[in-house]
């Protein structure tokens, strides 16, 4: 397992969920969550005014539809993600979000929270919940997790 802060980010059309771990990437924690902004590049400084100075990487949901097919959200999370990578300089890596958000509900529903009254934590947990599943990916198959902006254009295209 490398050592470093990673952050993820859950990319939503109103709401952007932000978590972070520690450097040994034991516990990922709930950080904010960012009301998105018609301009882009001001709801990234947000985003990034709230993370360490310092991260390995990030990661940012990629919501795929069942069939791993793209959506109008995929395009979305892409466009973010690139402004992330460009803004911050730091690589992106993209990390499939598919049922993030259902367990994020699900986990409010155990602490006997409803969807509604849940939604200013709920992009938090999703964000927590797409650190965690890339740090499971890296501890149990010694591999950065994930791919970057790049590669996705290259098999998407």
């Amino acid at each position: 397992m490398r050592i470093g802060q990673r952050a993820a980010i859950d990319v939503g059309t109103k709401r952007v969920g932000v978590a972070v771990c520690d450097r040994e990437g034991i516990l990922a924690n709930p950080v904010c969550t960012v009301q998105r902004v018609e301009d882009v590049q001001e709801t990234v400084r947000q985003i990034l005014s709230s993370l360490p100075n310092e991260l390995l990487e990030i990661y940012v949901g990629l919501p795929l539809n069942l069939r791993s097919e793209t959506t109008k959200s995929t395009e979305d999370a892409l466009f973010v993600a690139a402004a992330i990578q460009d803004i911050s300089g730091c690589q992106v890596r993209l990390i499939d979000e598919r049922m993030t958000t259902a367990l994020a509900n699900s986990q409010l529903r155990v602490i006997g929270k409803s969807q509604k009254d849940g939604r200013s934590s709920i992009d938090q947990m999703a964000a927590v919940a797409i650190l965690e599943y890339a740090l499971d990916i890296e501890k149990k198959q010694d591999k950065v997790p994930g791919i970057t902006i790049s590669e996705w254009r290259d098999n998407n295209v």
